[in-house]
């Protein structure tokens, strides 16, 4: 009979379990305490795609500060991050970071936003490690290919998984919208049809707490259209890791992700299918 892994264990055990982990959570700590601690009273406010879809200096600042970190420690890894950091390496290893997530959350304090830093290994093909912590919250949340997904508070770390959840009519679903008026138009007309098919719904605003909320079963599924690596690299594997399905809904959309838990992912495929997300506008 093998034995199961205890479902609690200190941070420093965890840390130990892969050589890229402790700088991964030591470079998202620095930023999410940043942007906790320094946050001015006149935040400096800029748009990107739409008039709605912001950035600020904090996020400039706290993407800096993760590039100096982590290629501080390993100058010859490559870096992908969400405020403009697009760095080749020729180690294999490739950082993707959103420095902060859920930044229209951070800017009204509403305290749902979050660091995501992870390290995608090419050999492997995919996200060896990730990192998400959501400072105001007072969690931190760990994802190691093979070790599953752990939520930290001070020094422990509490193994996750996902809820149980048979029926789609019985799911806690968690959704985004995107900043282009066209496209949340068409996300609103998708969840119409949704809704109806299950528990309720519900909308942090940040795509990796929504991750983190399925790992953690406070939610049995979240779908969102318009993600973009940073939005998915640490999140994705937290949720996996947990024992969620995720996958892309739409080849044609690599941006389109859902996330679920196992007994209802296809269920939730199959109504989004109806609901036609897949024909309408992105």
């Amino acid at each position: 009979m093998v034995a199961q892994e205890p479902s609690v264990r200190t941070l420093a055990e965890i840390l130990a379990w892969h050589p890229l982990i402790d700088l991964a959570w030591r470079a998202a700590g620095e930023a999410a305490a940043f942007l906790h601690t320094q946050r001015p009273v006149d935040l400096e406010v800029e748009t990107k795609s739409t008039p709605t879809d912001v950035v600020t200096s904090m996020d400039k600042a706290a993407e800096h500060l993760l590039h100096e970190r982590l290629l501080g420690e390993r100058p010859g890894d490559g870096l992908l991050g969400e405020e403009g950091a697009d760095q080749a390496g020729s180690t294999g290893i490739r950082w993707v970071v959103d420095p902060l997530d859920g930044t229209v959350n951070y800017l009204y304090r509403i305290p749902l936003w979050g660091v995501s830093v992870a390290a995608e290994d090419a050999d492997v093909g995919e996200a060896v490690v990730g990192v998400i912590i959501t400072p105001e919250t007072g969690e931190g949340f760990i994802g190691i290919r093979g070790r599953g997904s752990w939520r930290i508070v001070g020094d422990i770390g509490e193994r996750m998984s996902v809820r149980t959840c048979s029926s789609l009519s019985q799911a806690m679903v968690a959704t985004g919208f995107g900043y282009a008026p066209r496209r949340r138009a068409s996300q609103a007309d998708v969840l119409r049809e949704v809704i109806p098919a299950v528990r309720d719904i519900r909308r942090t605003g940040c795509a990796v707490v929504d991750f983190t909320w399925l790992a953690r079963g406070r939610t049995d599924a979240y779908y969102e259209r318009g993600l973009n690596p940073w939005d998915v690299a640490a999140g994705a594997l937290i949720a996996r890791e947990a024992g969620a399905l995720v996958r892309q809904l739409d080849d044609s959309d690599p941006g389109t992700f859902v996330a679920a838990v196992p007994d209802i992912a296809d269920e939730l495929v199959e109504a989004l299918r109806g609901a036609g997300m897949m024909e309408r506008p992105h």
